[in-house]
C-alpha cells in the first residue's frame, strides 16, 4: 500500500500528517488485509462443514436448521463480542444456511 504525501508532507493517504505514522498505519493496514483474507477463509471452511452437517441431518430425516443450536452459536458470539457479536453470528448462520 502506498503512503504518499503531498508537496507539503502533511496529508498522506492513511489520513496521517506525519511519516512515522503513516508508516506505522501502511503496515497496521497490510495486516488487517491479511487478517481478512484468513477470516474469509475460515467462513468459507465454515460454510462447507455447515453443509456437511445440513446433509446428514436432513439425510437422517431431520431439519436443514436447529435452532436451538443456532441460539448458542448467537449467545457464544454475544458474551464474546457483545452486541455486534450478536449480528456477526446472524450473518454467519445465514451464509451457512441453505447450501445443500
Amino acid at each position: 500500500m502506498s503512503s504518499t504525501t503531498t508537496t507539503t508532507g502533511t496529508t498522506t493517504a492513511t489520513g496521517a500528517r506525519t511519516e512515522e505514522a503513516a508508516a506505522l498505519i501502511g503496515g497496521a493496514r497490510e495486516r488487517i488485509d491479511a487478517l481478512d483474507d484468513r477470516i474469509i477463509g475460515l467462513v468459507q471452511e465454515r460454510m462447507a462443514v455447515s453443509a456437511v452437517i445440513q446433509e446428514a441431518r436432513i439425510t437422517s430425516g431431520g431439519r436443514r436448521v436447529n435452532l436451538s443450536r443456532e441460539t448458542a452459536v448467537l449467545g457464544h458470539y454475544r458474551d464474546a463480542l457483545g452486541k455486534p457479536g450478536t449480528a456477526l453470528a446472524m450473518t454467519l448462520l445465514e451464509l451457512c444456511r441453505g447450501r445443500v
